[in-house]
């Protein structure tokens, strides 16, 4: 069961976005409890993922400000973010992947930089995350030579890599093929837990059929929030 009383993982207050002289995000405001699944649905360019983006810190607000985890991330330094950040998985929606390494490297990146773990239990980790995605056998694999459905799934394993209990996903399973898509959604749906909080954009009403919060990004404002 959701603990709605606590306090909320991510809360977003008043954010505004322009772009230009048009605003993408118009006064959006949410908050999201742990272990809620929340999708914001809405089509392409709606949004939705300048609204992740926000979340994650990888682009700033022109007015209002974002909360993770009950600080203003906005106020935080770099080294406070950064532990902030290891708390927390990310799934682009190109799967965006370092082409200078192999599948297995990116996937073992977070573990090397944000962990103390030696290379053979890093190596015990990228297998088993591999494996979860069905690319066991591609883990030395340059990303050149995998198809963009093997990339998200890629993506996604790295994403799990740190066992984060707080997900961002962007479109999961944007641009995939409908066999791709169903195992992703069938992927995101078995790693839901009473104590992993997961935001998703997409267009997918798949993966929105068992969210517990589902939100529609429309003229730069969330309905139903």
């Amino acid at each position: 069961m959701i603990d709605t009383t606590g306090q909320p993982v991510v809360r977003v207050v008043d954010l505004v976005k322009r772009f230009d002289d048009r605003a993408v995000l118009d006064g959006v405001n949410l908050q999201v409890i742990q272990g809620e699944t929340m999708v914001i649905m809405g089509g392409s360019g709606c949004g939705k993922s300048t609204l992740l983006r926000h979340m994650i810190g990888s682009i700033w607000p022109d007015e209002g400000y974002v909360e993770l985890f009950g600080q203003n991330i906005a106020e935080l330094n770099d080294d406070q973010f950064d532990a902030i950040r290891k708390r927390f998985g990310i799934l682009f929606q190109s799967g965006a992947l370092f082409n200078s390494m192999t599948v297995g490297e990116n996937i073992a990146l977070p573990l090397k930089e944000h962990t103390d773990l030696d290379d053979d239990t890093i190596n015990v980790i990228v297998t088993i995350k591999l494996e979860l995605v069905g690319l066991r056998e591609a883990a030395h694999l340059m990303p050149a030579e995998i198809s963009g459905g093997m990339k998200k799934r890629a993506g996604l394993a790295r994403a799990l890599a740190m066992d984060a209990r707080v997900s961002f996903y962007d479109e999961p399973t944007g641009n995939l093929d409908p066999k791709t898509g169903r195992l992703i959604v069938d992927l995101l749906h078995s790693l839901r837990t009473e104590d992993r909080t997961v935001m998703i954009a997409t267009h997918d009403d798949a993966i929105a059929a068992k969210a517990d919060l589902i939100l529609e990004m429309r003229d730069g404002r969330l309905i139903g929030a």
